[in-house]
């Protein structure tokens, strides 16, 4: 029997004893792990994924962390450019052993899922947060504060009826009076005082 089973990005065929060599998981030497991310069963009736194969896994024991072999980089020297660089990288990596292939009641088995170290997957994510009970006690302060706001709420109505009553008991103001329109600028010519004439000049002289 065997299985063909998917982390960091890639996918491995494996069988009951197996040793593998897979991108680095979260978890100690000596521990059990389980992949749940099964994209085929192989026996006397395979069973094909779509995508993963529901109910199945893979347990395995991490022997150790380990790191693979050294990778060089080497940039050499360009034209009209004086820089060479040479670096050189090691992956790091879980070993590990295949120890069971469960085709069935993997949900049930309460053996830790096997978590990546370093980027998470939606499902890997899925069996995080479901193994950290920590955040349980948040959303419990988290729907109590919700259960809280509608009790304030009716507290509040009280004081807004008493309000209300006291603005229709209220009496009401007179209405204010209405300023007298302002005269026209004709008007105010006309009913000014003219002015004596003006005697000529002529007569003046005539007195002289």
């Amino acid at each position: 029997m065997f299985a063909v089973l998917k982390t960091g990005g890639k996918q491995y065929k494996v069988q009951a004893g197996d040793v593998l060599r897979v991108e680095k998981l979260a978890a100690a030497a000596g521990e059990t792990v389980q992949f749940n991310e099964i994209l085929m069963v192989g026996g006397d009736k395979p069973v094909l994924g779509a995508p993963l194969v529901s109910g199945a896994a893979v347990q395995a024991t991490v022997i150790d962390q380990i790191k693979g072999e050294k990778l060089i980089h080497f940039v050499k020297r360009r034209r009209k450019h004086s820089s060479k660089r040479t670096k050189g990288h090691r992956q790091q990596l879980t070993l590990l052993r295949v120890t069971e292939i469960l085709a069935s009641g993997a949900d049930k088995s309460g053996v830790k899922a096997a978590v990546g170290a370093g980027s998470f997957s939606a499902a890997e994510m899925a069996a995080l947060v479901a193994a950290t009970p920590a955040k349980a006690p948040a959303k419990k302060a988290a729907a109590q504060k919700a259960a809280e706001k509608p009790a304030k709420a009716a507290a509040k109505k009280p004081a807004t009826a008493k309000a209300e009553d006291a603005k229709v008991d209220a009496p009401k103001k007179a209405p204010a009076k209405k300023a007298a329109p302002k005269k026209d600028a004709a008007e105010k010519k006309a009913a000014a005082p003219k002015k004596a004439a003006a005697k000529p000049k002529a007569a003046k002289a005539d007195k002289a």
